[in-house]
């Protein structure tokens, strides 16, 4: 039930906006549009970041990988220039070298192009030897990827990307179970997979690493790491890992040439500034337009004092204290604020579902619906603003005295 206090209330905001209907209502648009504004940006940098965060990169920010360079610096004897290789005897070393930081190192061996063929037809494609942990964020539509027991056998398996299971196959659901004629030998599909960019063709580590003929290297290192939750951490985990190749292959550790490494944590963390940067940015822009709105609020706030200087000088004579008068018109302009604030963030709600649905699927953007906590900040917002816009009014106000009644009678 409203209290006659509250009722009062009321009633002082709507004569406010009677006796200011035009200039009530241009301010109005303006704080809705700059609400509405607010959430649409601050909506877009939500579904920029829930892409990111989503994303492959994101979720496999603890790898660490490394290729084979050329030797930039002299060492222990050996001339610059010359090619380093990295090998499968390095991924222990790794491991007991830095037990504190790496879970687990693996490794890939990228194949040549060969003929990969069905009784229906025929792709060309190389194709890797990898370990389960290469999957990382790999979606399997059939069947399922290498797993330990495909390395310890040197199984002859293969994981093929759905597109080339439509070519050999005719449907990529039929391709699980049959098999294809690769490298002179035959191959049992175990596993069809979907994903938007990747189409690699992985067979287990070790049948590769026999394929190849057992010369000890390798085309990548993957490092697990553990425990790294900072950019100093990241760092000491590379330099550490380049040290123990430095050492395992005779190059010099700071020679950053003789093999390169790809820090994702690094990227990762670079990435997670720019997007708390991307989000600052678009509540300052929201909140530089909603400034717009809230001078008009203000501005209506100052013509409602001007005009009600007889009655605020009637309520000071008769005793109302200096915080009732102050209170009040703060309270007023809170609620015009919060009454069209409230129109914007309810169209700001329809913008972000209407762009939820126009990037459906999208890569770039994610989900940029409301959330509670996003419209319990923006609430937050408009009562600041709305309080910071009567807050001169209020303090014209104060300064009427009683004696204001009889000028203006």
């Amino acid at each position: 039930m409203l209290t006659e206090p509250m009722l009062d209330l009321i009633n002082e905001i709507w004569q406010t906006m009677r006796t200011n209907k035009l200039r009530t209502l241009l301010t109005g648009i303006s704080v809705a549009w700059g609400i509405f504004m607010l959430i649409m940006l601050v909506g877009l940098a939500k579904g920029v970041y829930n892409s990111f965060a989503d994303g492959d990169f994101a979720k496999t920010a603890n790898i660490v990988q490394v290729w084979p360079g050329y030797a930039s610096l002299p060492y222990n004897g050996l001339k610059e220039g010359r090619a380093i290789s990295i090998r499968n005897s390095d991924l222990e070393k790794i491991e007991r070298e830095n037990a504190a930081e790496v879970d687990y190192a693996s490794a890939m061996i990228n194949m040549p192009s060969t003929v990969i063929s069905t009784s229906r037809d025929y792709v060309n494609s190389g194709y890797i030897g990898a370990f389960p942990e290469a999957q990382e964020q790999l979606v399997m539509s059939h069947g399922r990827f290498i797993n330990q027991r495909d390395l310890e056998a040197k199984r002859k398996v293969i994981v093929i990307d759905k597109k080339r299971a439509d070519i050999l196959f005719g449907r990529d659901d039929k391709a699980v179970g049959n098999t294809v004629n690769m490298a002179g030998l035959t191959f049992t599909v175990i596993g069809v997979y979907d994903h938007k960019w990747k189409n690699d063709i992985y067979i287990p580590y070790t049948t590769a690493y026999a394929l190849k003929g057992y010369d000890g290297k390798v085309t990548t290192i993957r490092v697990s790491a553990t425990g790294i939750n900072t950019m100093e951490k990241a760092e000491a985990l590379e330099k550490n890992v380049r040290a123990t190749l430095g050492k395992a292959e005779s190059f010099d550790p700071d020679d950053s040439s003789a093999v390169w490494i790809w820090n994702r944590f690094s990227n990762y963390i670079s990435n997670q500034k720019a997007m708390g940067i991307l989000n600052t940015v678009m509540w300052v822009i929201g909140l530089l337009t909603l400034i717009t709105g809230i001078v008009g609020v203000s501005n209506i706030m100052f013509v409602s004092v001007r005009e009600r200087t007889h009655e605020i000088g009637i309520r000071r004579a008769i005793g109302a204290k200096p915080l009732k008068i102050l209170k009040q018109v703060i309270l007023e302009s809170v609620a015009m604020t919060t009454v069209f604030g409230y129109i914007g963030i309810l169209l700001g709600t329809v913008g972000t579902e209407i762009l939820a649905h126009v990037f459906e699927g999208s890569d770039f953007i994610k989900d940029p619906t409301v959330d509670v906590s996003l419209a319990l900040e923006v609430t937050l917002v408009l009562i600041i603003a709305g309080a910071l816009a009567g807050l001169f009014p209020a303090m014209r106000a104060l300064k009427i005295r009683p004696v204001e009644a009889l000028r203006t009678e």
